[in-house]
């Protein structure tokens, strides 16, 4: 593996972080489907000039768009509506924890399916950095507020996401991750604006779909969030799965739980305790150990 993977990890990680402050900032003013389709408007009229520009070059046929075609189901479409509606039934505390098992799902499905397999010290460090997540979310935000189909959806959120892992992983060895990121953000925008052009049409409300982005409270964070969260943040998940086994990759997203707590406590003015310091260390001493253990092992490779 390149250094440069291990960075790309780390820059999707904090960008990551950063969406829960910028996504909290617009849902004041937005609701979930209405954040999630200008986002991904956002993300592909981005995506769009970008290559418009030559900045990237995308070239898509038939072959390619068969071949990414699970990628894009599984993320961002069913990803985002699992765990979309899956919070409506449940508590932000409780889908925090269902989320931070996506590395212990990956680590499962990408030994069976791809033959990547963890050794077994490598599982215990993802399973310490799951349980730096699962403490801060306890101690930060954690109440009982959920239903069976709560449960379900935010379940299928972990399937999606791994599965989407999964697949891109092995995509990415036949195609640039420019172009994976690319047909992500056309699949979300299309999806995601359907659903809540055809929401404001059953209650008569159309003409909010521009008064609702125009305030500049509700664009900038908004426009931060498709430009570059999405089209950013996916182009270095797709990067680092192109480099590196899947289970390696989905480790660096627990990450993403310090950077939302460090925004937090500087942009928010939230507190800090001693669990969510705890909880930290769990996270960085897990993504360190599974890391480090992959590198001397693909140098031990390397030598023989």
């Amino acid at each position: 593996m390149n250094k440069n993977a291990h960075i790309a990890g780390i820059g999707f990680a904090v960008i990551f972080g950063f969406s829960f402050l910028f996504s909290k900032l617009a849902l004041v003013h937005l609701s979930p489907m209405g954040l999630l389709a200008y986002r991904f408007l956002f993300a592909f009229l981005t995506f769009y000039l970008l290559k418009l520009l030559k900045i990237v070059h995308i070239k898509i046929d038939r072959k390619m768009l068969f071949a990414i075609l699970p990628v894009i189901i599984f993320q961002p479409v069913l990803y985002f509506i699992f765990e979309t509606y899956g919070l409506r039934l449940t508590s932000s505390g409780e889908a925090g924890l269902m989320i931070a098992l996506i590395p212990v799902f990956v680590a499962l499905f990408s030994a069976i399916l791809l033959k990547e397999k963890p050794s077994f010290i490598q599982l215990i460090f993802i399973l310490m950095s799951v349980s730096g997540v699962i403490l801060i979310q306890i101690y930060t935000r954690f109440e009982l507020n959920s239903t069976i189909w709560g449960f379900i959806l935010l379940f299928g959120a972990v399937l999606s996401a791994t599965f989407f892992n999964i697949i891109s992983r092995k995509v990415n060895q036949s195609y640039h991750a420019s172009e994976i990121t690319f047909l992500m953000m056309i699949a979300g925008a299309i999806t995601f604006n359907v659903i809540y052009i055809i929401d404001l049409l059953i209650h008569q409300q159309i003409a909010s779909y521009i008064t609702n982005i125009l305030p500049l409270n509700v664009f900038f964070p908004v426009f931060i969030l498709g430009s570059l969260v999405s089209t950013g943040g996916f182009f270095l998940v797709n990067y680092t799965l192109h480099h590196m086994p899947a289970h390696i990759s989905s480790i660096y997203t627990n990450l993403s739980t310090i950077v939302a707590l460090l925004a937090g406590v500087i942009f928010l003015h939230e507190t800090i305790s001693i669990y969510h310091l705890l909880g930290s260390l769990l996270i960085i001493g897990g993504v360190y150990g599974t890391v480090v253990l992959q590198n001397k092992s693909a140098a031990k490779q390397t030598s023989t």
